[in-house]
Formats: structure tokens, sequence, C-alpha cells
């Protein structure tokens, strides 16, 4: 179901979707006054991969299941985080920046995390060739360019975004869902072979960085609507590009195992989070 084509084209197609809905307008707002962004990707660039690390140093799982573990934590936020941002109250623009940001910055932080975590843990057992050149220039064509794709065509013919925005965005979740059951499909019998290995710890991981981006918002003294944002953004990682970066670009299908599982997870606590939220905010209005 995944093919060598099919998936770069996809994830691609996610990256320009997003583009086309995140407002120039929105940005502006959030630069204006930074704590929150500042705050958000502090959470996502470096507590989170630290968590990870921690994670998988104390867990001990297999090695390409170790390092599948740390490009997820290296990827930037998921497809469907704004969406899910609203649904929770949270600051909409505050989690586009954060996503848009991220999706930016994935062709450095990616190559950086995941040439670490090869030479931690993969290394152990074989000689790896960490082609970080091709690493780079793919995430580059698939993430960064199409997002800037988007981001210009908002920019520069607002109308035409609109319209295409609306059909893209759903079109772009069913893309991310359909990427997550191919490879799910895929490699399901590793799943079920080390269900015990991979589930707890991606859990466990998931659950670490809601919880350590709440604890920093509330640190910075962040409002209710920028804390929700950043949780948010912390929780939901782009599955999509840590599968792409697994099979097409590292050609080891049992490293994308623990991104399939993340993102599951990450959605079953994204709802959990969202019905936490509503409720205390109908106790404290009602």
């Amino acid at each position: 179901m995944i093919t060598q084509a099919a998936l770069p084209l996809a994830l691609a197609f996610i990256m320009f979707a997003m583009g086309l809905t995140l407002d120039a307008g929105d940005f502006r707002r959030v630069f204006a006054a930074p704590k929150a962004m500042v705050v958000g990707l502090a959470a996502k660039l470096v507590v989170l991969p630290v968590l990870a690390l921690a994670l998988v140093l104390v867990w001990r799982p297999e090695p390409d299941f170790a390092v599948g573990m740390i490009l997820l934590a290296a990827c930037p936020a998921g497809v469907t985080s704004a969406l899910l941002t609203h649904h929770a109250g949270g600051r909409i623009a505050l989690a586009a920046t954060i996503t848009a940001l991220t999706s930016l910055a994935a062709t450095l932080t990616v190559p950086l995390l995941v040439n670490l975590g090869l030479g931690l843990f993969a290394g152990y057992d074989r000689s790896v060739e960490i082609p970080v050149a091709k690493m780079t220039l793919g995430i580059f064509l698939v993430d960064t360019v199409p997002l800037a794709l988007g981001l210009g065509l908002q920019r520069l013919r607002p109308r035409v975004a609109e319209r295409l925005g609306r059909v893209a965005r759903p079109v772009a979740t069913l893309l991310f869902a359909l990427i997550v059951v191919g490879a799910f499909v895929s490699q399901r019998q590793s799943l079920m072979d080390h269900v015990g290995d991979v589930v707890p710890a991606a859990l466990l991981l998931n659950l670490a960085a809601m919880t350590g981006a709440w604890v920093l918002g509330t640190l910075a003294r962040l409002d209710w609507a920028d804390r929700i944002a950043v949780v948010m953004e912390n929780g939901l990682q782009n599955g999509a590009l840590g599968i792409f970066v697994a099979v097409t670009l590292l050609g080891s299908p049992a490293m994308m195992v623990p991104s399939i599982v993340y993102a599951f997870v990450m959605n079953l606590t994204a709802i959990a989070f969202i019905v936490a939220v509503r409720r205390r905010r109908r106790v404290v209005t009602g």
C-alpha cells in the first residue's frame, strides 16, 4: 500500500495543504507577542527530543525501534494539530505558527537527531551508513518546499488558496490516515510481535510530551488558549514524515513502527485532552 513514489507525493501534498490554510495575519499577531511561540518551540525542539532520548535509554528497545523513537520525536507537529487545537479551544494561530516553523526546521532537526540516534543505538549492532545529505534533501523537497509553496500561494492569491484549502485540507487528512493505515498493514506482524515494546513506550512519550508542555506553559504563565495550543502541538507529531524518512531515506521499515503506533496513540490522548478541557470550561463558566 505504501510505495516509494506514493509516500513522498502524498506527504508533499499534505504539507502544501497545510501551507494553504496558514494566514499571514495570524503569524503577525503571534510574533507581536512571541512568548507563547518561544515556549511552544522550546517544548517541541528541545523537551520532546530529550524526553524521547531519556525514554529510549531507560526502556532499551531494539536498535531499529530506538532510532525510530528518536526520529519520531524529531518530526514537526502533525497535520491535524491546528484542527484539534480548535476543538480544544486553543489558539489556532499559535498552533499553526509552531507547526509551520517546526516543519521548516525539520530539514535540519530530523537529520541531526536521527544521526544521533543511529550513532548511539543502531551502531552498537552493525555498521550504519548515515545518508545525511540524502535525508536533508529529501525532507526539504517533501516537507519544506510544499509548505513554502502553500504559504506563497496564500500570500499572493489568498482567494485561490482559500478555495483550494477547503478541498485540500480534508484530502490531506485522508491521505495522512491512509499513510498510517498502509504502514500499519505492511508492518502488522512486526507490530504484533513487539506490541509490548513499542506501544507502552509510545504512550509514555506522548503523555510525557503533553505533560511537559503543560508544565512549561504554566511556568511561563501562558493564558489558557495558548497553553492548550502548546500542549496539542507537543503531543501531535507528523507521523507521515517519520514513516517517509524511515522507509524511503533510511530503507528500514522497522524504524517506522514507532511512528505508526504513535499516530494511533496521539489521537486517542488528544481526544481525551479535548474532552477534559471542555469539561473544565463548562465547570468554570457554569
